[in-house]
């Protein structure tokens, strides 16, 4: 459960939304976000797919009129994928570079400019000449006569650390902007591609770990994140990074941006899997009386808790880095988006015996995105089986293949020398406003349309009869808090919305275009698929409309053991065409 609940979206999303959103101030509609968002969410999934046994498509048998909310997801999943692995690629880069005697980014080598600096650079100071004259020159002149220079008098230069300066001159070969596309990074696109064998390879063989590798992948991240805190702690500077996650520091006037409660949702939603279809086509595996509000619970506050901790190893390295770069904390680096691959390498780079633990830390970033890559390729392929079951059941392997090089080649945009842009623009859209959509119109339709009593007599088919009290904070968030406060942010974030920009670099009007076209293209198969569902139904349009909002004839509990008296009635689901794709995780957990 622990290894479930640790991901990139806590070691690499969690830190750069909390570090562009002002900080210590981010934790607080984080927090909100959990309790009244992210929780409930997570334990609505958790329930439909254990009680239904199916995947995000075939989930909404439920209610027919929204399956295209599961089209939405899953066409999300795979445009997250994409970028997703990209950053997999990222690290694969990185932990190769970590196989020299000296990290390549541990000083201002050949590719450096005058900027890139270790240390705080003096540019100019007051300093008492021989005669007893006080003066204000630059520092040359300072050090050339042998002079000191005066306590407190001294400015600095602006400079970049060996890290920051290697991550956009060395591993992207940053262009200026999206409009210069440039060339592709052809080390990136050989990542990339090991990176989309690593995963059909995975799912072509099957995943089957013993206890032991569970124990390491899950428990090994902690300790790299405390050897990583223990060292940033003791670096000078780090204190100020402190107080900006969680002090004096923060930038509490972010509150008033719709984005920054926008950021809050998405990474609660990014970082739980909520929303995006994984966490039905997983949980789908289920036993059906597991406690599943038992693991909702644990697998939220983990994650979370995992995240806050993670910020604190990364912002104390932050706090180091501003005191030699001589800038407040919010300015040291250009983008919160490339934080985990600057100011985890500078940490990395200060250690003892430092490539190794650089190969430690990057082999951990590997595994972690890894983990979540399968379970999103999963969730695509559960969907192509959804849709054409026998095709599937004779050519899975050809087709999860095909699927991972096409996505590649869809990738590579992603690893020109503008790739990082594409990456930041698809993280910005696709897993901003389409996820919030979706996450709107599912707790709604359960709740409002389906009907959040009887979804709550489900659920008790499954863990057992609660009191009253148990369930009113659940009916709460159902009902009206969680859909209420989502609609809130969506609207104020689209009213308020302004153009993207990585860094201090704004993107073209045609980028935001793209941006709005593809969240088009994510969510207008809500009201196609709903169409469609109305145009084949019996009666007239009333008609038609009040019984594609009814559940469907073989809607219930897979197996007939489970149904009792309340779907007795239910028409037998075991039919070619509502079969699930047998998934890793799913024949691993039923072989279990």
């Amino acid at each position: 459960m622990i290894g479930y609940a640790v991901g990139l979206g806590n070691i690499w999303r969690f830190p750069y939304l909390t570090y562009q959103n002002g900080g210590g101030a981010f934790l607080i509609p984080y927090t909100v976000m959990l309790a009244l968002a992210g929780l409930p969410l997570f334990f609505l999934e958790c329930s439909l797919g254990q009680f239904a046994s199916l995947g995000p498509i075939s989930v909404w048998r439920m209610l027919p009129i929204l399956q295209g909310v599961g089209f939405t997801a899953v066409i999300i999943t795979t445009l997250v994928a994409i970028y997703y692995n990209v950053i997999i690629a990222y690290a694969l880069y990185y932990l190769f570079a970590s196989f020299q005697s000296v990290l390549p980014w541990s000083d201002c080598f050949s590719w450096a400019d005058a900027s890139c600096s270790k240390t705080p650079l003096v540019s100019d100071c007051n300093t008492t000449l021989l005669n007893g004259t006080v003066i204000h020159t630059n520092y040359s002149f300072v050090t050339s006569n042998n002079l000191t220079c005066l306590n407190g008098s001294m400015t600095y230069k602006q400079v970049q650390p060996p890290s920051e300066q290697y991550w956009n001159k060395v591993a992207l070969r940053r262009s200026s902007g999206l409009d210069e596309t440039g060339e592709i990074v052809w080390y990136l696109a050989l990542c990339l591609l090991l990176s989309w064998l690593i995963v059909g390879a995975a799912l072509f063989k099957g995943i089957k770990s013993s206890g032991k590798v569970v124990y390491f992948t899950a428990l090994f991240p902690y300790v790299v994140l405390v050897i990583l805190l223990v060292r940033g702690a003791t670096l000078e500077g780090a204190r100020n990074g402190i107080e900006y996650y969680i002090g004096t520091q923060s930038n509490f006037t972010k509150l008033m941006e719709a984005e920054v409660w926008k950021d809050a949702a998405t990474q609660i939603f990014f970082s739980l899997s909520v929303a995006w279809g994984g966490l039905v086509a997983l949980s789908s595996y289920n036993k059906f009386h597991n406690n599943c509000y038992s693991d909702a619970i644990t697998v939220c506050l983990v994650n979370c808790l995992t995240s806050v901790f993670a910020g604190f190893a990364i912002f104390s390295v932050l706090g180091h880095m501003a005191f030699l770069a001589d800038k407040p904390v919010s300015e040291v680096v250009d983008s919160g988006f490339d934080l985990v691959f600057v100011a985890y390498p500078s940490a990395l780079s200060k250690l003892p015996v430092a490539p190794l633990w650089s190969f430690l830390f990057f082999f951990m970033l590997l595994l972690l995105g890894l983990d979540s890559q399968f379970a999103s390729i999963e969730t695509v392929t559960t969907t192509i089986q959804d849709i054409f079951p026998s095709m599937m059941k004779k050519l899975r392997v050809p087709v999860t293949l095909g699927l991972c090089m096409l996505l590649f080649f869809l990738g590579l945009i992603c690893v020109t020398q503008a790739g990082i842009y594409w990456v930041n623009l698809l993280d910005h859209f696709c897993a901003g406003w389409g996820i919030l959509f979706a996450a709107v119109l599912e707790i709604v339709g359960i709740s409002w349309i389906y009907g959040g009593n009887r979804f709550i007599e489900d659920i008790e088919m499954m863990i057992g009869k609660k009191s009253w009290w148990f369930w009113l904070w659940w009916r709460a968030c159902w009902f009206f808090i969680t859909p209420v406060l989502l609609c809130v942010i969506l609207f104020w974030s689209l009213v308020t919305f302004s153009t993207p920009k990585y860094g201090s670099v704004e993107y073209p009007t045609w980028g935001s275009a793209v941006g709005w076209c593809l969240i088009v293209f994510c969510i207008i198969w809500i009201p196609i698929v709903a169409i469609i569902k109305i145009a084949k139904a019996q009666g007239n349009l009333w008609q038609r409309i009040m019984s594609c909002c009814r559940p469907a004839a073989n809607w219930g509990p897979y197996l007939e053991c489970h149904r009792g008296e309340r779907y007795s009635h239910m028409t037998d689901p075991h039919k070619e065409q509502d079969q699930e794709i047998p998934t890793v995780d799913g024949i691993v957990h039923k072989l279990e």
